[in-house]
């Protein structure tokens, strides 16, 4: 039958202000009688946590704080050590069952938990009069343990004005006179156990910043890192790790403030045992280290090195370790497989060594140290065929490091549930084939929501992880990205369509919100289209040759995209407050001008040779502006350094330009432009430089945009949902997703109108989002019928491969991931003039529909 199909449209933050004072515990400029007010009149609240409170509770109840006099623009109140002589406005923070306030509390009465105890990092917000006789009522933040304690606080930061990003990113606070908090109660919890991220490849940015700023990647600089982390409600961090740098062993204090703030460590995927890789290369002179990473050639070293580990997690002196979540297994050293002949059962006895050393030094059983295997690129091979993994282990799956989920449980081959439950890897950075990625955000939130709800509805809920790269400029979806992993049920596509204005209004100010987000949905889509490390000359074709006036073709209109975008950011530019203009330029200006001034280079290039080949004296005028182009790239990283002081000098330093192999070259190059004899001045050549569309679409093709159809059919209990900004465009999915395929019998389908005007035998051609098949099957199907004709099955097979291409399925994912899109074709019967019915079928999960177009030349 017919079903309504999910259109979204934009989504403003009208409707949360809307409610705002209506809700238990939001935050308001306007008071009710049973308000508490968080600021009156410039004056912020006082915070109260118990002197014995656990380090991490103390450090976020300090931080909210602070946070509060940052809104009042007052000096920070001195903290309440008694609380009995309290009696201003109050906001309490705790733990339930580790603080006698909130403990006293609950048995009077006064406070009620619900089910909040044994929760994970839950916390809830309650107001509660008379908490104490000298205090009418307070504020109180309990947690569940000591992260839900200090989420409870870092939560209500966020909510009176404080960006997560207000020191990574200078995002501006706005003064309040008067804040207040409604009545009630407020409760949250996490779904995914473990949120975090990965610092990586982080040379030159990252690691030269970090130099300038704090003398290098130390624990000055990781405590900032931490508070972003907790701020936006992760609690795992993978450190930076590329040689000669090593978390533990570079700075002792570095592991001590982590577990202060209440930070879980880990290590990436392949540095076992919380060492890092550089360690193995450093101490030589002890005899342990520096051999071959090769367990079945130097076992005992590689047991004593990981030991060492262990115990460095262990030396804390209370018997409890420093609050990790371990890696297990080995890859190769410097993150290359393993040796050819290395089998399951090596890597099966290298866990089991490792869990024996875990258990010898904690005192404890294995299982009650969590840790986590990464089943990544060739290990996850040996898992599907048949290694076998200790229940209570986490099961890292990955994707192709491109953005496409490699791999998902499935039921009946993967054990479900399993006490380490599962999770995934995920990269908006990348240093490999078939090209880096480093410079900056090119990711679609759209893509990352779809492929993380995919990942949760298919039981992936222990841990998220997220390669970063240098954490700037990956702000957005970064943001994004653990919000989702805080609660991914809430994470609907309704709220993945207002997410972009509302985070814009978070970050820069309610007035702007609708505008910066409607620009980051527009930046997505252009930035994601081609990685900047693989644009070049080439990537689009220039208008057919003809005449006086040039025709830009598909480069032409992708380039007049970016300008029409580069207006937009520089109208917003205009009417930015003092305050606003360095956050602004960091989250919005610099990625769009930047982008957009590379596509102008390439095209200008483009251009150039083409001229030039023809021996036009235009040609110049085009080498100009790749000569102007190349300076204004770097005129925009020097300004990015010099914001704020200098801040973030060295920040931007990633070479984006002029590759020729998958590595990054050593430095910027422009590309080399041809100059053509001539007489004209350039003054004049330059108003000789005309364009105008002169190429039209030929007759007998037919293109529609997915979302442009005319009948949606759902069954099996499926909706077909347009998600904007997935892709070209606006995408098709059927949701929800991870149920399992159907069939043409299920008649879930779309239908598009094509009226063909030119007879012949057809192709029709179907543009996906690239995803792979994450059952560990063949490749993903999906149907094509005309009319009431029968329906062709089409297969979508993209295998991964970290180097050249052996066979055609890998070579199809190469392009793929380059042109961020893959085309299937279906030869039908030849097609009458007239009006058809083209049917898409839905028959497998994870097929993502862009565009589909017919063609009868």
């Amino acid at each position: 039958m017919a079903q309504a199909v999910w259109t979204l449209a934009a989504i403003g933050i009208t409707a949360g202000a809307a409610r705002a004072c209506e809700t238990p515990v939001s935050v308001c400029e306007t008071a009710k009688p049973s308000s508490l007010a968080l600021i009156r009149q410039g004056r912020p609240a006082a915070v109260y946590v118990d002197a014995k409170a656990d380090p991490a509770v103390r450090h976020a109840a300090e931080a909210l704080g602070g946070d509060l006099a940052l809104v009042a623009g007052a000096a920070q109140p001195e903290p309440i050590k008694d609380l009995s002589r309290a009696t201003g406005p109050t906001v309490i923070v705790g733990v339930l069952g580790a603080s006698p306030v909130i403990d006293g509390l609950v048995r009077a009465g006064k406070l009620r938990v619900g089910d909040l105890p044994g929760q994970w990092e839950g916390f809830r917000q309650v107001v509660v009069e008379r908490p104490t006789p000298k205090l009418a009522r307070a504020l109180v933040i309990v947690g569940s343990d000591r992260r839900g304690a200090a989420y409870g606080a870092y939560d209500l930061s966020e909510r009176i004005g404080v960006s997560p990003w207000t020191w990574w990113a200078d995002a501006p606070v706005t003064r309040k006179s008067d804040l207040f908090v409604t009545a009630g109660a407020r409760a949250d919890h996490p779904r995914v156990r473990y949120r975090g991220f990965f610092i990586n490849d982080e040379d030159p940015a990252f690691s030269g910043w970090a130099k300038r700023k704090f003398g290098g990647v130390n624990a000055d600089a990781y405590a900032h890192v931490f508070d972003l982390l907790l701020r936006l409600k992760g609690n795992y961090l993978w450190p930076a790790m590329w040689a000669p740098k090593a978390f533990n062993d570079d700075d002792p204090r570095s592991k001590v403030i982590a577990d202060q703030m209440g930070v879980v460590m880990g290590s990436s995927h392949h540095e076992p045992m919380t060492r890092a890789q550089d360690e193995w290369h450093r101490h030589t002179e002890q005899g342990v280290t520096g051999g071959k990473w090769d367990y079945a050639t130097n076992a005992e070293n590689l047991r004593t090195f990981w030991r060492g580990g262990i115990e460095r997690m262990m030396s804390k002196g209370d018997g409890t370790p420093y609050e990790s979540l371990v890696t297990v297994g080995m890859r190769g050293d410097g993150d290359e497989p393993m040796s050819e002949g290395a089998a399951t059962q090596l890597l099966e006895k290298v866990v089991a060594d490792q869990r024996r050393i875990i258990a010898e030094v904690t005192g404890k059983p294995a299982d009650q140290t969590p840790q986590v295997w990464a089943l990544y690129k060739e290990v996850q091979d040996y898992y599907d065929h048949g290694m076998r993994v200790p229940d209570d282990v986490t099961l890292l799956f990955s994707d192709d490091n491109w953005g496409q989920i490699r791999r998902l449980p499935v039921a009946g081959k993967d054990k479900l549930p399993r006490a380490g439950g599962y999770g995934v890897y995920y990269h908006f950075d990348y240093v490999g084939g078939p090209r880096n990625y480093k410079w900056i955000n090119t990711n679609q939130i759209a893509k990352v929501w779809q492929q993380m709800d995919l990942a949760y509805r298919r039981g992936a809920r222990n841990l998220w992880i997220v390669n970063v790269g240098d954490i700037k400029p990956m702000e957005y979806p970064l943001s994004f990205f653990l919000r989702q992993a805080w609660n991914p049920e809430a994470m609907t596509p309704a709220a993945l369509a207002a997410f972009p204005r509302q985070w814009g209004a978070e970050t820069l100010g309610a007035e702007l919100g609708p505008e910066v987000g409607d620009i980051l949905e527009t930046y997505g889509t252009l930035a994601s289209r081609k990685k900047p490390e693989l644009l070049d000359q080439d990537s689009f074709p220039l208008g057919p040759d003809g005449g006086a006036a040039l025709d830009g073709g598909t480069f032409g209109a992708i380039v007049d995209r970016w300008r029409a975008l580069v207006e937009r950011v520089e109208a917003v530019k205009a009417r930015l407050r003092p305050d606003q203009r360095d956050a602004y330029f960091q989250l919005v200006e610099y990625p769009v001008l930047a982008f957009a001034n590379l596509y102008e280079m390439y095209y200008a290039t483009a251009w150039n040779r083409r001229l030039s080949s023809r021996n036009d004296p235009r040609a110049n005028v085009f080498a100009d502006t790749v000569e102007t182009t190349f300076k204004r790239d770097a005129e925009l990283t020097a300004q990015y350094h010099a914001i704020n002081g200098g801040k973030w000098a060295g920040m931007m330093n990633q070479v984006h330009m002029s590759y020729v192999i998958w590595n990054d070259p050593t430095k910027q190059s422009m590309p080399s432009v041809t100059r053509v004899a001539a007489d004209t001045p350039l003054d004049r050549l330059a108003a000789k430089v005309t364009f105008a569309r002169t190429s039209t679409p030929p007759p007998g093709l037919v293109i529609v945009d997915a979302a442009q159809f005319e009948r949606a059919v759902g069954g099996r209990g499926l909706t077909w949902t347009a998600i904007p900004n997935l892709g070209l465009g606006t995408a098709m999915i059927a949701t929800p997703q991870g149920r399992p395929a159907t069939t043409p019998a299920d008649g879930v389908r779309l239908e598009y109108g094509i009226q063909v005007d030119r007879e012949g035998p057809a192709r029709v051609r179907l543009r996906l989002a690239p995803t792979l098949d994450t059952t560990g099957g063949k490749g993903l199907a999906i149907g094509v019928s005309v009319d009431d004709g029968p329906v062709q099955v089409l297969t979508s097979a993209l295998v991964p491969t970290p180097g050249a291409a052996s066979t055609p399925e890998q070579a199809a994912w190469i392009e793929a991931v380059k042109d961020h899109g893959h085309t299937l074709e279906a030869s039908l019967p030849s097609l009458s003039v007239g009006r058809h019915q083209l049917k898409i079928w839905r028959l497998d999960d994870n097929v993502v529909l862009e565009r589909v177009e017919v063609d009868t030349r």
